[in-house]
């Protein structure tokens, strides 16, 4: 149950992005990356805002914790590492795989009722391995796998229809956007199709960090906080071994995140502070350190974050620079009306 009604759709518009991070080498601005970012306090305020944060956006798979809340809310049992990974967007690794199988068996259904798309493991060395043992593109190996596993265990459970269980008008999708509204404190500006194959719903990154923090700061026994600690316990199950996103969640005592995407990202910490992240032109290579400034702009020690402020730029096999998040005074401290 809602409790509270959600506030309008944010805008559509083209989003006002600006400046969040620069590619230096020798001491030259080479590149920027343009990008927004939002960061929260505990109660839900706006600690620093760069760039267009109210404009719709679409957080790809940063969402996925919010559809497992809706999951869980309409019963789905799983938990620990299966839940993680149907909030996952995993590197195609066999525990991957075996996972999803896991969640199908449960549904007594099998790879053959998903319904997301066909493709090769999300990881390169999981995806050249595949290859040279001469594995074709599966729906299982696709990073989604997990979601769409759990989606059907759901439906299976619920008597829902499982061969229309993306269609937007279906029960479980109608559940999701309940939970999506609720969380976020928005209507959703607008509903298309993701790359996997489910409904993808667009928001504002003020509005995806607030369903994060909601999440990130439940009570124990809630469907949020089931999320959170699968999440939080298992965060390769959610993406592979070497994903920063996992390496985040270790590096830093309880924090969520998850990475979608076109360069966005989502973290959240356990008392409810939580940032959200945009970059324009889908760059992991920007996402990661801009995600980085943001957590320390919440109050995240630096010092747990020193293995993310952005990948070296290299020049005849040596460092000659770095991307590097923007530290201007618009990413400072921003008074909100």
């Amino acid at each position: 149950m809602r409790s509270s009604i959600p506030a309008d759709p944010p805008a559509v518009r083209e989003p006002q992005h600006v400046p969040v991070a620069h590619v230096v080498r020798g001491g030259l601005v080479e590149g920027v990356h343009h990008g927004s970012v939002v960061v929260l306090d505990a109660d839900g305020t706006v600690r620093h805002r760069l760039g267009d944060v109210e404009a719709a956006c679409y957080p790809r798979s940063a969402l996925k914790p919010v559809q497992a809340v809706a999951m869980v809310r309409a019963g789905l049992p799983l938990d620990g590492a299966l839940l993680a990974l149907a909030m996952g967007s995993h590197s195609g690794e066999e525990r991957h795989l075996a996972g999803a199988r896991r969640i199908l068996e449960l549904a007594g259904l099998t790879p053959d009722d998903l319904r997301n798309v066909a493709d090769l493991p999300y990881a390169p060395a999981v995806r050249d391995a595949w290859l040279r043992e001469g594995r074709r593109p599966s729906r299982l190996a696709q990073n989604c796998s997990g979601k769409h596993a759990a989606m059907l265990y759901l439906c299976a459970l619920n008597g829902w229809p499982l061969q229309t269980y993306l269609d937007p008008g279906h029960p479980l999708q109608t559940s999701i956007v309940d939970v999506v509204e609720h969380l976020t404190g928005q209507r959703i500006a607008r509903t298309t199709v993701d790359g996997c194959g489910a409904p993808l719903f667009a928001v504002s990154l003020t509005g995806l960090a607030r369903a994060a923090a909601r999440i990130g700061a439940a009570a124990p026994g809630t469907p949020e906080r089931r999320v959170a600690d699968a999440l939080r316990g298992h965060p390769e199950m959610a993406s592979g071994i070497g994903r920063d996103v996992a390496a985040l969640m270790r590096a830093v005592p309880g924090l969520i995140a998850k990475d979608g995407f076109e360069g966005v990202q989502v973290a959240a910490l356990p008392d409810g502070r939580a940032v959200a992240v945009k970059i324009a032109d889908g760059a992991d290579r920007a996402r990661v350190p801009v995600a980085a400034a943001a957590l320390a702009r919440a109050g995240v020690d630096p010092a747990l974050l020193t293995a993310f402020t952005g990948e070296s730029v290299l020049g005849g096999g040596l460092p000659v620079g770095a991307v590097r998040a923007v530290d201007a005074p618009a990413l400072r401290p921003t008074p909100v009306d």
